[in-house]
């Protein structure tokens, strides 16, 4: 219960505080007058289409040649080798 009065009392001082400060800036800082912004609106700008002529497009094309070594061929024992399953 003393927690909750303390909490009350630091809300009500923290209110009168800000009350206050608003207060005297108010008093001090008198009529000032106020400034009016004003904005110029331009229109869109239009939309700028360049052509860009077309260039050539070359195409190289490589030819190479990949030569593949056929399998050597198994001897007789070779082959009977491969046939037993060890």
């Amino acid at each position: 219960m003393n927690d909750i009065k303390k909490a009350i009392i630091g809300v009500i001082t923290l209110a009168i505080t800000t009350g206050g400060g608003l207060l005297i800036k108010s008093l001090f800082e008198g009529d000032k007058e106020e400034v009016v912004k004003k904005e110029v609106t331009t229109p869109a700008p239009t939309n700028v289409i360049i052509n860009i002529p077309q260039q050539e497009v070359k195409k190289d094309t490589v030819v190479k040649k990949v030569y593949v070594k056929p399998k050597p061929k198994l001897s007789e024992t070779e082959k009977r080798k491969k046939k037993i399953d060890w």
